[in-house]
């Protein structure tokens, strides 16, 4: 069973260009065993974003520091450290720090969302 500390993992710099400030590290996924699901973390700088964007899967997230916003369904909504977020698939979101220090989130795909 793999166990370790997310500050041990090198961030991977997010290289979509319509994203800006991100990084991810990936906590656990096939590779430590965990076939169907993969769980990340995020990383966004202060005026760090994701891309606005959508797809045909679902993911859950948690925000464990920070402060953003999570575009969703056509709506900004604020978020913080303890707020939480089902993603529907096809919806169209996009996280967004609005603070001066980073956000960070997890964020919890099927394998077929991240590779």
């Amino acid at each position: 069973m793999p166990l370790g500390h997310s500050n041990e993992l090198t961030p991977n710099p997010v290289t979509n260009p319509a994203a800006k400030d991100a990084a991810m590290r990936v906590l656990v996924g096939p590779e430590q065993g965990w076939g169907d699901h993969v769980m990340r973390v995020f990383d966004l700088q202060p005026g760090g974003f994701t891309p606005k964007h959508q797809h045909d899967w679902p993911h859950i997230n948690y925000i464990i520091a920070g402060e953003g916003t999570l575009f969703l369904i056509d709506q900004e909504n604020p978020i913080q450290a303890g707020s939480y977020a089902y993603v529907p698939a096809n919806a169209l979101h996009q996280f967004r720090n609005t603070s001066d220090k980073p956000l960070q989130f997890i964020c919890i795909v099927p394998t077929k969302g991240h590779y």
